[in-house]
């Protein structure tokens, strides 16, 4: 690899690392980088050494918000266990599984998501949760493994549905939920990482050079979103969400 390639790579997993930790979507910018700048290797193994600088970034992020923000412990372990499993599989099956399938699903969820966003301006500004609590936890069970699933086999967005959900779904506040979301999306980065490492498909050396740049970009992102609070994080939920719409209905209109 030349120093310009590992470079590149290095910035975007650094800005991946900075929108990741404040409402989700790193992979908006990290995996296709990579797809970019290593497009010699397999696509198991792109997405495999993608998991690596992930779960690093994530962790930083999730201790800076728990410093600040404590999540439900018990929701977020009936989030994450599933999740987890979801996602052992789906990496399991990342080689085989026509990625095409996913896009126009993805496209029209992710339009749903801002749309429903948009119109609520005081969606997630203040915490009022729904349903009892084991209907709570029976609903991020499943929401968790379903997500989970498809963040091991395809991945662009679990952040940003894992906060929409905790949200909309569970009445969350935008910045409990995405502290939450953190702590899932550790579990799902794990379980692709030992599923992706069993096949032998993660090319560790670059995946921790991009980890301290992801780190990096984590910290600031989590300290600015704690900073700014709710409101903060709902406007750049919403410029993230846009931003994927466009991105996952480019590459399912150039595939066609």
């Amino acid at each position: 690899m030349s120093l310009s390639t590992a470079i590149f790579l290095a910035l975007a997993a650094g800005f991946a690392g900075f929108v990741d930790a404040m409402v989700g979507g790193g992979g908006l910018i990290q995996l296709p980088a990579l797809l970019i700048g290593i497009s010699d290797k397999p696509i198991p193994m792109i997405l495999g050494t993608n998991k690596v600088p992930a779960i690093f970034g994530t962790s930083s992020s999730a201790i800076a918000y728990f410093r600040r923000v404590r999540p439900d412990l018990h929701l977020t372990a009936s989030m994450a266990i599933p999740a987890f499993i979801g996602s052992v599989t789906g990496a399991r099956l990342a080689a085989s599984f026509p990625k095409e399938f996913f896009r126009p699903i993805i496209v029209f969820l992710l339009i749903a998501v801002a749309f429903y966003t948009w119109r609520k301006p005081d969606l997630g500004m203040d915490e009022a949760l729904k349903f009892t609590k084991r209907q709570r936890l029976i609903l991020v069970s499943i929401f968790g493994l379903c997500i989970g699933f498809y963040d091991g086999i395809f991945g662009p967005g679990t952040g940003t549905f894992l906060v929409f959900l905790l949200v909309g779904v569970i009445g969350y506040a935008f910045l409990k939920a995405s502290a939450t979301a953190k702590l899932v999306n550790i579990a799902t980065n794990f379980g692709a990482i030992l599923s992706f490492q069993f096949t032998g498909h993660i090319w560790w050396r670059l995946g921790l050079l991009l980890a301290i740049a992801n780190v990096s970009g984590a910290l600031i992102g989590s300290r600015l979103a704690i900073r700014g609070g709710s409101p903060l994080v709902r406007k750049v939920f919403l410029v993230v969400t846009t931003l994927l719409i466009a991105k996952v209905g480019y590459d399912w209109l150039t595939t066609k």
